[in-house]
């Protein structure tokens, strides 16, 4: 039995298990009708220029030739890589697979030189809670608070040469209700994917320059 971890992409064959592993999991616990398109356009909204060196990677973790669990990340600002898309296969979780794909990322975005990550994870999503937490990871919201009222639940950690060094982003507080949570959201994720849209097309004009 070998475990190697390879850099892929969305469009890999390979990334197939991910891809509908992820599809599942989120249908299951949220709906299919949670969000505009289910959870495969969920999965499928960025650029896949994003998740490539130099600003984001893409990593399967992969067992005798399949693939058990993967990862990626992409730019969020110039001292922030944001990652997505963790899975690990449900027949072989609790085996640390999640925490090496974690880590991995952790040091392929500090070898492009990245000092923080960033993250959210879903408000029904508790095992990846504790995971982001075991792994030094700051919540930035209440935890003693109702998960509902925020839906998505962020968190950071310092890694590469801030490695250690405690993170000073605001907590957010919860919203009102779980419709207020979901505006919230839905405005944070499309502010986001503009300042992310603007990094790789100022990224690729500098390329073609």
């Amino acid at each position: 039995m070998t475990d190697i971890i390879v850099r892929s992409s969305l469009l890999d064959p390979a990334a197939q298990p991910l891809i509908d592993g992820l599809v599942s999991e989120y249908d299951a616990r949220y709906g299919a009708a949670s969000r505009p398109g289910g959870a495969r356009t969920e999965i499928m909204r960025y650029p896949m220029a994003l998740f490539s060196p130099p600003l984001g990677d893409f990593l399967l973790l992969q067992r005798d030739g399949l693939t058990i669990a993967g990862g990626a990340f992409m730019s969020h600002d110039d001292e922030t890589a944001e990652l997505k898309r963790i899975w690990t296969d449900p027949h072989l979780r609790r085996q640390g697979l999640a925490r090496q794909i974690v880590l991995a990322l952790e040091d392929s975005a500090a070898q492009l030189g990245y000092t923080r990550t960033y993250l959210s994870t879903g408000f029904r999503q508790p095992e990846a809670v504790a995971l982001y937490i075991s792994l030094g990871y700051r919540p930035l919201f209440d935890t003693t608070a109702d998960p509902t009222f925020y839906r998505s639940l962020p968190f950071e950690k310092h890694i590469g040469e801030k490695a250690g060094q405690t993170g000073s982003t605001p907590i957010y507080p919860p919203a009102a209700s779980f419709e207020e949570a979901t505006a919230r959201v839905t405005a944070l994720k499309a502010g986001q994917e503009q300042k992310i849209a603007a990094r790789l097309e100022a990224r690729q004009t500098s390329s073609a320059a």
